[in-house]
């Protein structure tokens, strides 16, 4: 229960500050404790779970082959993945002026390539190139069409600015998250396969949380908050996908570096594809 709190309160904290921190400042009493507090508890919770004969986590299990790296891979993707199609739904109401329904609709040919990206291609992909290849080259692409999804106008239309990079970044999300998710599963052994299932998830969902929250500190320094504004609001949600290219980049790279070639098999994909949404 100890470590529980522990680390659940260390990511609320660590959120919470990067968050608050455009409006308080980076250097105010309220985000440095916040920070602060985030970084304490989380030693509070490696220091919990070193003495426990019976831990939630045993630490030890990051010491596994690839099972530490394929969690940074997976923490990066979320970072970068889901500011993406939270600023991209923003800039189809807020300055293209779609309504909450036809967004929505907006957004579907990159669902459909995410469960195709899944389901038949990326199983295929990794048995032929491997894990990491897949892993690196995925998160490439995202990056890819990250940084073309930057390229957003005022003045813009979904044919030109948002359909094509969209289905890009959605082609790299499907095959960056089957072989990273593979790979931390198959790292552990067996009868801690439970226990790696669920760090690889919290990994996925932390990085989504802090990569939401500093992008979005990023992209409201530089205009997002100015509603009716829309070149100022453009220009705000370019730098957020700017920011998220960059994640993306940093986790193909940290990847090729960390992450042993392996001939992992391929996570079944009825269950990422929950996660990934």
């Amino acid at each position: 229960m100890a470590g529980a709190a522990a680390r659940s309160t260390s990511s609320a904290l660590a959120v919470y500050g990067i968050v608050a921190a455009p409006e308080t400042g980076w250097l105010s009493t309220p985000t440095l404790l916040a920070l602060g507090g985030a970084v304490l508890l989380l030693g509070t919770f490696v220091a919990t779970q070193a003495r426990r004969r019976e831990p939630l986590m045993r630490l030890g299990i990051l010491r596994a082959p690839n099972l530490a790296a394929a969690n940074v891979a997976q923490l990066l993707l979320g970072a970068a993945w889901i500011p993406m199609w939270f600023f991209l739904n923003l800039y189809l109401q807020q300055v293209l002026g779609y309504t909450a329904f036809p967004s929505g609709a907006a957004l579907l040919p990159m669902t459909v390539v995410i469960m195709i990206g899944m389901i038949a291609l990326a199983p295929r992909l990794i048995a032929r190139f491997g894990p990491k290849t897949m892993t690196v080259t995925g998160l490439g692409v995202l990056a890819l069409g990250m940084g073309w999804l930057a390229f957003i106008r005022p003045d813009g239309n979904f044919g030109v600015d948002v359909l094509p990079a969209s289905i890009v970044a959605a082609l790299g999300m499907s095959m960056a998250f089957i072989p990273t998710l593979g790979t931390a599963l198959s790292a552990a052994r067996p009868e801690e396969g439970g226990l790696a299932s669920g760090i690889v998830n919290t990994s996925y969902q932390v990085g989504s949380a802090l990569g939401l929250a500093a992008i979005t500190a990023l992209a409201t320094s530089l205009g997002a908050d100015a509603l009716g504004d829309l070149p100022a609001l453009t220009g705000g949600y370019s730098a957020a996908f700017t920011g998220a290219a960059v994640i993306a980049a940093a986790g193909a790279v940290i990847a090729a570096i960390t992450l042993r070639s392996t001939r992992t098999p391929a996570a079944e994909p009825s269950q990422p594809s929950q996660t990934a949404a």
